[in-house]
């Protein structure tokens, strides 16, 4: 049996809210946040990652660094939206969302905190939300889509160590 590689990623350094930002849905990347999310990028492509799909909470910044990663593999990973991603959703509705791409083997998820944490923690069968940084990424490896038992971390790196792989 196939392994299949979840990818779990929190969207880059964006915009504060506030006065220029008052709708939280719209904030974009920093230019600071798109540079090291580039970086990262790079770092994934020198450990040989390459997602075959990116799902993406609806949210600007969570489509931007899902556009970034998409761009860095030459733009030839299809990006689709995923409303289960954005802050609220919960990983049953993000599980039954994952259904419909079964077939892929290597499948990233860009959203939020406290979301992508939860999640994390539910796909590994644990109580404690693991903590994810802005552009902090996590691999959670299992037999099938949707999971019918706990997958196994493969590894997880903080934005730190992918941008000193990609200088």
């Amino acid at each position: 049996m196939a392994t299949i590689e979840l990818y779990l990623i929190r969207h880059g350094l964006a915009a504060e809210a506030g006065d220029e930002y008052p709708d939280d849905a719209k904030r974009p990347l920093t230019p600071q946040g798109v540079s090291r999310l580039r970086r990262e990028a790079r770092g994934l492509k020198a450990l040989g990652v390459a997602f075959d799909q990116i799902l993406t909470s609806p949210l600007v910044r969570a489509r931007q660094t899902a556009e970034v990663f998409a761009q860095a593999q030459d733009g030839k990973v299809p990006v689709a939206q995923l409303d289960a991603l954005a802050p609220g959703g919960t990983p049953a509705q993000v599980m039954h969302g994952l259904a419909d791409y079964g077939r892929r083997k290597a499948i990233a998820l860009v959203g939020h905190e406290p979301n992508m944490g939860e999640l994390a923690a539910k796909l590994l069968g644990t109580r404690t939300p693991v903590p994810f940084k802005k552009g902090a990424i996590g691999r959670i490896d299992f037999d099938a889509l949707p999971p019918l038992k706990p997958g196994r971390l493969a590894w997880f790196a903080t934005p730190r160590m992918l941008k000193k792989l990609g200088k």
